[in-house]
């Protein structure tokens, strides 16, 4: 009678265990500098944003005046900003010779003050001018340099409650941390829960990286990026199939949000097509 009863719940529970079981599919969110493209890119479909944290963010850029203007409009937005990206400015060294902790400190401070303020979640950490190394500097050097200073900017977005993803660049772009092996490892390393990972499809295509260098994400990716690799188009322009990366992924346990960082030509026009298509091939790859 034991063995009934379990097998009819068994039975009764299975299709809510196997939904429980499969993962979502991530959200398509979107890469805007400015915050004047709501209407069309709600219209379009994007459930999340990612801006530019030197156009809102930085204190390099933007007075605390002119921070407190911009909220109203961050926080009237109809797609919400999720993000922002370009973290820390090109003159503020994080590895090489002219390291100024300080400096970094105080201004990451700051921006990631004003990001717990808007509502941020998150912002990606690639800053090519930031962390690329002069001619003849030590690459060993220059990681235990950024490990350490990752821990440290960690320390601060911990207190803010903002996650920190840490994102591989392309060889054509940058020359240190350009694949996504290297991004994990340095991930790896500063092991801070604030402290994560961006897997940005692009720089792997860029880079000619196979989907199987996404082995291992698992527990550190929380963002991804995409485009398509000719001239970094939005998907659909030339075709190209993401669904290896994105099975990939899947294959993770990943269901964040994949956010797609074009070169627009015209967002009112390829915004909607290339959400169809970042839909159509996620629903191939997670449904």
């Amino acid at each position: 009678m034991k063995s009934i009863c379990l097998t009819l719940t068994i039975i009764l529970l299975s299709p809510f265990l196997t939904a429980q079981n499969t993962p979502t599919i991530p959200a398509i969110g979107i890469v805007q500098d400015s915050l004047e493209n709501d209407a069309v890119i709600t219209a379009a479909g994007y459930g999340f944003l990612t801006s530019s944290t030197q156009r809102l963010l930085s204190p390099r850029n933007v007075s605390e005046a002119e921070f407190e203007a911009l909220l109203p409009g961050i926080r009237a937005l109809n797609v919400p900003l999720y993000a922002t990206n370009l973290f820390i400015p090109g003159e503020l060294k994080v590895v090489g010779p002219d390291v100024d902790e300080a400096a970094v400190i105080g201004y990451v401070d700051t921006v990631l003050r004003r990001a717990q303020v808007a509502g941020l979640t998150l912002i990606t950490w690639g800053s090519c001018g930031s962390r690329s190394l002069p001619d003849g500097f030590s690459r060993v050097e220059a990681t235990a340099q950024f490990i350490y200073m990752g821990k440290r900017v960690a320390e601060v977005a911990e207190r803010y409650g903002i996650l920190l993803a840490l994102e591989n660049l392309n060889t054509t772009e940058c020359n240190f941390i350009t694949t996504l092996r290297e991004a994990l490892e340095v991930v790896r390393a500063v092991d801070h829960p604030n402290f994560r990972l961006c897997v940005d499809i692009y720089h792997m295509l860029m880079n000619r990286e196979p989907a199987s260098d996404i082995r291992g994400v698992g527990p550190y990716a929380v963002y991804s990026e995409i485009a398509e690799r000719k001239r970094r188009a939005p998907p659909g322009v030339a075709g190209d199939d993401f669904t290896p990366y994105l099975r990939a992924l899947k294959e993770e346990g990943y269901t964040g949000n994949i956010h797609i960082e074009a070169r627009w030509g015209e967002v009112g026009e390829q915004g909607g097509p290339a959400y169809a298509e970042m839909l159509r091939q996620l629903r191939a790859v997670y449904e």
